[in-house]
């Protein structure tokens, strides 16, 4: 009997243990997943502003091209299709010969009219170029990972998701840095080995992994002085 109950005892601390195991395993592998998906849909949003900026460009430049296609057809004359000349016919033509002669002036602003294509070409044209600049500001601009990681190794003593998200809200107020995505992004560090984390009481703070390593020497330097 003392066996039986030895044997199940002995069963179930392997069982608990396999379960704690499996239990911590999952945890990791969910703070990974969950990394891997705050850094695509960052992609994602900066592939987004990229294809507003492009469709943009692409109907400024389509602008220009439709201008400079008809600002050739603008200058050609109309001309009407020969009649046959009578009598009647005849002093009409000399009396609208007449008026023309009369009225040339008055044709000018036409003129004006026409070379007034080229200005809507250069706007299109400046319009392009803002357009192109504001795409390379765009894509000039770092990562929330570039940024978390520069600012983690700035510091030297260990900060929270919630002070690192403020911190770089004040660095970079045109953009929305949210503490749950930079929290997703320092695990996401934790999980690359590009960060450590340490947790005090209920609160874990994150520091760069070659800071952590100059803190745990100075401790153990303490505690051996002590």
């Amino acid at each position: 009997m003392t066996e039986n109950t030895t044997v199940s005892s002995n069963l179930a601390s392997q069982y608990a243990a396999q379960v704690t195991t499996d239990l911590e395993r999952n945890v990791k592998e969910q703070e990974r997943v969950s990394a891997e998906i705050a850094a695509l849909q960052e992609q994602l949003a900066g592939l987004q502003r990229d294809h507003a900026v492009l469709t943009n460009m692409q109907q400024a430049l389509g602008l220009s091209a439709a201008l400079a296609e008809t600002a050739p057809a603008a200058e050609a004359p109309v001309v009407p299709a020969p009649r046959k000349k009578t009598a009647s016919s005849a002093k009409k033509a000399t009396a609208t010969t007449k008026k023309a002669a009369a009225s040339g002036k008055a044709k000018q602003p036409r003129a004006k009219k026409t070379s007034a294509a080229p200005g809507k070409g250069k706007s299109g044209d400046e319009t392009a170029r803002k357009s192109s600049a504001t795409a390379t500001k765009t894509t000039d601009q770092p990562t929330l990972v570039d940024l978390v990681r520069a600012h983690l190794g700035e510091v030297s003593e260990p900060r929270s998701a919630a002070e690192v998200a403020s911190a770089l809200g004040r660095v970079h107020p045109d953009r929305d840095i949210k503490t749950t995505v930079v929290r997703t992004t320092l695990e996401g560090l934790v999980a690359k080995g590009q960060a450590q984390r340490t947790k005090q009481g209920n609160s874990v703070f994150y520091t760069a992994p070659d800071t952590a390593g100059r803190e745990t020497g100075a401790q153990a330097v303490t505690e051996q002085s002590e």
